[in-house]
This record gives structure tokens, C-alpha cells and sequence, in this order.
């Protein structure tokens, strides 16, 4: 009885604390409406939050706050003038907002948003109820001529740029676009299977060989040694630009893709030929001598960084 009783006492005098703008109180909502919601604070008085301070987003609604719920509000006045403490909820949500985005950009955290509105030069969206701008530049991989298109979407970015002092949060959607882009290619390079045949499209000439298209955003490199069987100075003595080839792999590894025209002719030669099949290459003298020294210029593999050449970010 006597510990009850030092627990009552405990909440009277709680109740009884002084409480100034600025304290943070944690308070359990005890009634909501479509304006305000009303939180016992442990105090003599009840604490109220208007819709205003919940949220900076104009898409809040008062529904999302229900009776029970647990709130970490600041005080923005002592009395209201009805008797009440008025609290903010935003106030006492925005230091912890502003750790959540930071952890966000240090981790690379891809997050969902809504275009909530457009301003000059850009969009906004609201994460943890921070106010958020997305530059027309990083709304898309090409150029955004017309911003009005994305209001009211939901779309994936990354926080690029965290200032609580400035109170300046940064978002793209430019750069989850390229991740994905470089996710599926990797993919899709993964997916190619070592020893098989292909049919692809000669991309471009280099000194140390040629790169191969083969479709569906996938490239890959025949290194000078893998294009004949004869000894040749560059690639440009056999191949031309456009020409279409067949090739095997012969390895695929760190999103690298390395090919050989040479070894496809093989394999196709130790095949029996279909009737009426004479294929569209031009026959191949094999050199019985072989190729001789030749000087490494290049890889004889490409990566990612050829596949994403031409993109400019």
C-alpha cells in the first residue's frame, strides 16, 4: 500500500511540474477529430496538438492518429489560452527526421515517395515528414521538360544532400534509376552461359579488338587473338562496323563478357552442314601456322563501365 501510495504522490507532483516552450513530454492520445488531437501528458493539464503541427506535408490527414497512440510532442506554449498545453508533434519529430535522412544517404537507402507539389526547377516530396526538393535534372535519366507530369506520383529516390542548419533535404530519382538500370545489365550479363554460341553485331572496331552487341543491352569483347585464324594487324582487316557475326563464349565473370569468333567458326565447322544451309559468312582460310607473337593493347574482356559508356550522368 505504501509503494502505491509513493507512486500517487510521484504523479501528483509530475503533474504539478513546471513545464516551459521548448520541454519535450511524451503524451498517449486520448481524443481526435478532424482538427486536433488531445494527449494526456501526465500534468495537470491536457496537451493539444493542432492538425498544423503534426505535419508540414499538406497530405496528412488526422485519420492516421488514433486513440492510445504513444507521441513524443514539444511544448510550444504552456497555456493555449483554453486551459490546454499546445504541442507540437513535428517540432519534437524533425531532430529524429533529420537522423533518419542522414542514415538514409550514409546507407544508400532507396525510399518511396510522393511529388507532393512544384516549385521553380523542380519537385517536392516529404520524407519523414521533412519537406523535400528533387531537381527537374534528377526526376529522370533523360531531360524533364515538364515537371506538372509527376505530380501526384509515387516514385523510388535516394537522398543526395542532408543540411538541418539550412534546413535543406535533396532527393533523386535519377540516381535509383541508374542503379537499377546497371542491376538489370549485370543480370542480364550473368545470364549468359560460357561454351554457347551467339549471334550479335559488330558495335565497334578498337586496336586490341572488336566489341560485339548481342542484344538486349549486353555487349561484349573478341580480343584481336579471338577474331581469326590467321594473323591479323586490327581487327578492321576482317570485320567493318554493323557486320553481323556469330560468337562463343568464353567467359563471363565480373560483369565481363569475352568472346571468340575464332572458336565459333570451329565449332560451326565441326558441324554437319543442313542442306540448302551455307550461312551468310564468307568461308575462313585457317592459317595451319597459326598467329604468331602479338602485343597485349587491351583486355580481352569489357565490363560496365563500356556498357555504360555513352550514358552521360
Amino acid at each position: 500500500m505504501s509503494e502505491t501510495m509513493a507512486d500517487f504522490e510521484k504523479e501528483i507532483e509530475a503533474s504539478f511540474r513546471p513545464i516551459k516552450e521548448g520541454d519535450v513530454v511524451d503524451g498517449t492520445v486520448t481524443a481526435v477529430d478532424e482538427e486536433a488531437a488531445w494527449l494526456d501528458i501526465n500534468y495537470h493539464a491536457q496537451g493539444i496538438v493542432k492538425k498544423a503541427n503534426f505535419s508540414d506535408d499538406p497530405a496528412f490527414n488526422m485519420q492516421s492518429v488514433k486513440v492510445g497512440d504513444s507521441l513524443k510532442a514539444t511544448v510550444i506554449a504552456a497555456d493555449d489560452g483554453e486551459g490546454n498545453v499546445a504541442l507540437s508533434v513535428k517540432d519534437a519529430a524533425k531532430a529524429i527526421a533529420w537522423e533518419t535522412v542522414q542514415k538514409y544517404l550514409d546507407e544508400g537507402t532507396v525510399i518511396p515517395v510522393k511529388i507532393g507539389g512544384i516549385v521553380n526547377k523542380g519537385v517536392i516530396a516529404y520524407v519523414e515528414g521533412l519537406r523535400g526538393f528533387i531537381p527537374a535534372s534528377h526526376l529522370a535519366i533523360g531531360y524533364v521538360e515538364d515537371t506538372n507530369e509527376f505530380l501526384g506520383k509515387d516514385v523510388e529516390a535516394k537522398v543526395i544532400t542532408v543540411d538541418p542548419a539550412k534546413n535543406r533535404l535533396v532527393l533523386s530519382v535519377k540516381e535509383v534509376l541508374f542503379q537499377k538500370r546497371r542491376e538489370d545489365r549485370e543480370a542480364k550479363i550473368n545470364a549468359v552461359v560460357p561454351g554457347s554460341i551467339l549471334e550479335g553485331k559488330v558495335d565497334s572496331l578498337k586496336p586490341y579488338g572488336a566489341f560485339i552487341d548481342l542484344g538486349d543491352g549486353v555487349s561484349g569483347l573478341v580480343h584481336i587473338s579471338q577474331i581469326a585464324h590467321k594473323r591479323i594487324e586490327a581487327p578492321g582487316e576482317v570485320l567493318k562496323e554493323g557486320q553481323d557475326v556469330k560468337v562463343k563464349v568464353l567467359k563471363v565473370a565480373d560483369g565481363k563478357i569475352s568472346l571468340s569468333i575464332k572458336q565459333a567458326d570451329e565449332n560451326a565447322n565441326s558441324e554437319r552442314p543442313q542442306r540448302g544451309d551455307r550461312g551468310d559468312r564468307a568461308p575462313r582460310r585457317r592459317d595451319n601456322n597459326g598467329p604468331t607473337s602479338y602485343k597485349e593493347e587491351g583486355n580481352a574482356t569489357t565490363g560496365l563501365g563500356a556498357l555504360l559508356k555513352d550514358i552521360k550522368l
